[in-house]
């Protein structure tokens, strides 16, 4: 796990994408049995410059990308186009063109929201609150009143940022999204009543779309693995092929890069969803406290 970002070298930086891409490559080629040398010499590089690439610290180019998965003997296309967005994703990230880096605020987010926007699929564990995803306006709204946010302006460009965040369950290649919420996420009265209970019709609604799984775990489930906190598994293959683990603490957050750290995020939510309510259960569940807010 790495915590936060690791330090620049000169004009270069390593990302959490980078990194992923790059350990990627790195565990492609030890299990081709080639070296670094052998890798640089395919794409013209010196070892040092591969090197560079596997650490995260140099954007890749993508046919430097194709050259190495075919060199690797990597023929599965879906797998080298997941890459080759990676790539594509991290090189953006690195000149700061997403929209998240110019709202305040959300830019620190910038490196989770650059790669929520390329996920394939994202899992999601709550323990207190709705994901962000499948937030109302006012929900929204409420959670910037109770904070330290004091201006309703600056809450409204969170408001904003949210819901475009929101635009990735939409479109013609909407991202899958698997929801697992403790039970207190849905009693929590955020903002009252009113804001609660329309929040609670809207969760509903979207745990109803083909692509959205919701899960409630609830309180007489009892001892679960998933007590410690929060965290989200991105995926961006299929579920456990390139997957990203990402949890937020209150003055850090953590990065679960490699195979096995992201692994433990993601048989820990595989633990808890089993533990949970089935899909239409959790509706019912969910509607039956709406009623009753």
């Amino acid at each position: 796990m790495n915590r936060g970002m690791r330090e620049p070298e000169g004009n270069r930086v390593s990302t959490v994408l980078g990194r992923r891409l790059g350990g990627e490559l790195s565990k492609l080629r030890a299990a081709a049995g080639r070296t670094q040398a052998q890798a640089a010499a395919e794409i013209t590089a010196t070892p040092t410059k591969v090197q560079k690439m596997e650490s995260g610290w140099v954007p890749m180019r993508d046919p430097d990308i194709r050259v190495l998965c075919e060199f690797y003997g990597v023929t599965d296309p879906e797998f080298v186009n997941s890459l080759l967005d990676l790539a594509r994703l991290d090189r953006e990230r690195r000149k700061a063109k997403g929209w998240w880096h110019h709202v305040p605020r959300v830019g620190g987010l910038g490196e989770y929201v650059a790669m929520e926007e390329v996920a394939t699929y994202i899992r999601t564990w709550q323990l207190a609150l709705v994901p962000g995803l499948l937030q109302t306006a006012d929900y929204v709204r409420a959670l910037g009143v109770t904070s330290d946010w004091t201006n309703p302006d600056e809450i409204e460009v969170l408001v904003q940022s949210r819901l475009k965040r929101q635009a990735r369950l939409w479109g013609e290649k909407p991202v899958g999204f698997h929801a697992v919420l403790w039970e207190a996420a849905l009693r929590q009265q955020i903002g009252g009543p009113d804001v609660m209970r329309a929040q609670l019709d809207h969760l509903a609604e979207m745990a109803r779309l083909p692509h959205i799984h919701v899960q409630v775990l609830p309180f007489r489930a009892g001892a679960h693995h998933a007590a410690g906190g929060a965290f989200n598994v991105l995926s961006f293959a299929g579920p456990g092929a390139l997957d990203v683990g990402y949890a937020e603490g209150i003055a850090s957050t953590v990065w679960a890069e490699g195979a096995e750290a992201s692994g433990e995020y993601t048989r820990t939510f595989e633990r808890v969803a089993r533990l949970s309510l089935a899909p239409q259960a959790s509706i019912d569940l969910i509607e039956a406290i709406s009623k009753g807010t």
